[in-house]
């Protein structure tokens, strides 16, 4: 029920795909930016049984926006309840919650939002908002559930740690992107603009947030162009969300992460199986594209941490 001065929207979608793997996808919230198109990066705050709290970025009408949320998961109703604790302005107050009704002919996934906008001038902006990501966000969630593979097979994580003479050196070197060209040999280009968050927590307000477009060289002399955000947080952390995934992937997120004097770099991908026979071959299964994009994707990375020890100089 919504409070008083709130609103209240309901989005659903009807699917073959089973109520538990559905609220199963929805309860993993730490691969909501390779699942979600919407969502940039979380971070989970505070678990227990049952309850969590975590922060989210997520670009909402072209912007990226942060806030903080609690969650109640009950996998016996299959229900995530949810509250935004810190907001951003037009909201002044957001909640909701997901439901998975399995019948005999499906499944009927039912995303509500109760809300309130601190001017109410602000509600056709806010309404049209949430029609949009919550679209995108039941489309993307039975999109994955609707696969043959399970959702844990399509969607993984790995990271590769490299030592380096200062990760203070080592995060100067990533974060400047915009001299890749020049600092690395298989960037053509890369066009960069960037703002200070400005807002959220006390401990992020010197992140600033990075719109990079890059075109690469590939082993084979083509040229591919990729567009990610990037969350820049001094001398601790870059995570970025890829919003045009290359063709074998539906989702493609990652992390640096700076230590003393080590650097992890980190992805979570989702594979679109539809695209597996068409970018590797006749015959290619979901297990060679999982070893592929470690390959790739990790040689990649160590490509340039190499390149950041080296810029970095010899350690003392």
């Amino acid at each position: 029920m919504s409070r008083p001065g709130e609103h209240r929207v309901v989005h659903t979608l009807r699917t073959q795909a089973p109520a538990r793997r559905l609220y199963e996808l929805v309860a993993r919230v730490e691969d909501w930016p390779a699942v979600f198109e919407p969502t940039v990066h979380v971070q989970v705050l505070e678990r227990g049984p049952g309850t969590e709290r975590f922060r989210i970025w997520a670009r909402v009408g072209g912007r990226v926006k942060t806030w903080t949320s609690r969650r109640t998961l009950d996998p016996d109703t299959l229900r995530v309840t949810f509250r935004q604790e810190l907001t951003q302005p037009p909201i002044a107050s957001m909640g909701g919650s997901w439901e998975f009704r399995g019948d005999g002919d499906g499944t009927e996934v039912v995303l509500t939002h109760d809300f309130a906008a601190v001017d109410e001038a602000a509600l056709p902006g806010l309404r049209e908002a949430l029609d949009a990501n919550s679209g995108k966000e039941l489309a993307a969630l039975v999109a994955l559930a609707e696969r043959r593979q399970p959702p844990e097979e399509l969607v993984f994580t790995f990271e590769d740690t490299l030592r380096v003479p200062s990760g203070d050196d080592a995060y100067a070197f990533i974060e400047r992107s915009d001299l890749w060209q020049e600092r690395l040999p298989h960037v053509r280009k890369v066009t960069l603009t960037e703002e200070a968050a400005g807002t959220g927590p006390a401990e992020t307000r010197d992140m600033t947030v990075q719109d990079m477009t890059m075109e690469t060289v590939t082993t084979d002399g083509g040229t591919h162009t990729t567009r990610s955000i990037r969350l820049c947080v001094p001398a601790r952390s870059i995570v970025y969300k890829q919003l045009v995934p290359p063709a074998l992937l539906s989702g493609h997120c990652g992390a640096w992460l700076f230590g003393e004097d080590t650097v992890t770099a980190r992805h979570t991908v989702a594979i679109d199986p539809a695209r597996v026979e068409e970018v590797l071959g006749k015959g290619a299964t979901v297990a060679d594209a999982r070893t592929h994009l470690r390959e790739v994707l990790g040689a990649n990375s160590r490509a340039t941490l190499r390149h950041a020890a080296a810029a970095a100089g010899p350690a003392s």
